[in-house]
Order: C-alpha cells, then sequence, then structure tokens
C-alpha cells in the first residue's frame, strides 16, 4: 500500500480549503486586502520548502519520507530548523488560507496539517533517524529545533 506522502497532503489541504470556502459559508476574518498578506506567505513558505528540497538533491540525501535516511543534513536551512520542508508547507498552507479570508475553518484545517506533519510524520522520520544515525543525530536535535 502507498503511503500518503507529505507533498500529497498537502495539495489535498490546499484543496479541501478551496472547496469548503466556495461552498460553504464562512465568515472571513481578515478582510482584503489584509488576506493579501496570505500571499506573501504562501510564497515565502513554498521558498523554504523548496530550499530544503533543492539542498537534499544537491547533497543526494533521501527525500522520501517513508524510506531509510542516508545522511544527516545540517547546513542551509537546516542550520535553523530540522524540517525546513514542512515548516515551508505549513506557512504555505497558512497563507493559503489568510488569502481566502482567514475563515476559522480554514485556518483549522492548516492547523491540522501541521498536527499531522508533527505527530505522524516527523515522529516516524525522527524515529529512523535515531535509530540509523544515534548520538550524531541526537546531538543535531540538542541545538537545532523542531520547528522554528
Amino acid at each position: 500500500m502507498k503511503k500518503l506522502l507529505p507533498p500529497k497532503m498537502f495539495f489535498l489541504f490546499i484543496i479541501l480549503m478551496i472547496f469548503l470556502h466556495w461552498y460553504m459559508e464562512t465568515e472571513d476574518l481578515i478582510p482584503y486586502p489584509l488576506n493579501l498578506i496570505g500571499a506573501l506567505l504562501f510564497c515565502l513558505g513554498l521558498g523554504l520548502a523548496s530550499a530544503g528540497k533543492r539542498l537534499f538533491q544537491k547533497l543526494k540525501a533521501n527525500i522520501m519520507t517513508f524510506e531509510e535516511p542516508n545522511k544527516i543534513v545540517t547546513q542551509g536551512v537546516f542550520q535553523y530548523t530540522r524540517n525546513p520542508m514542512y515548516l515551508g508547507l505549513a506557512i504555505a498552507l497558512i497563507g493559503f488560507a489568510i488569502m481566502l479570508g482567514g475563515s476559522l475553518m480554514t485556518l483549522t484545517i492548516a492547523a491540522s496539517f501541521i498536527i499531522i506533519t508533527d505527530k505522524w510524520y516527523i515522529a516516524f522520520e525522527e524515529k529512523e533517524m535515531t535509530k540509523k544515525f544515534g548520538r550524531e543525530y541526537q546531538e543535531y536535535c540538542r541545538h537545532v529545533r523542531r520547528w522554528i
């Protein structure tokens, strides 16, 4: 059985936000033009996620969530957050929710993505990294936060 990879979940949540925003009456908490700040967050988030992905590709690090890790990446954006790709996707989703008017429903969907990512994907990956790299990875975790 194929597992739901984080980018696919991200796009599913975007589609869910659009669908619920269009087909359900929700109160926008962030009016126009303030909601355009969301576009900036969306772009910044995607930029951060892309920076992490490009560094993984450059270093030939395994980017696939449910496959065995092959190295610890500690440079670039990974000096500041252990999960720049997830952080970037989370920021992008928050930005998208704000672009749609920041209704309680769209913001809850973004929060759900963060919780699922933290409790499922990151927890799984950190367990695998600790098994594979032991003390070296634990030392990295002591110096760099999971999110920000």
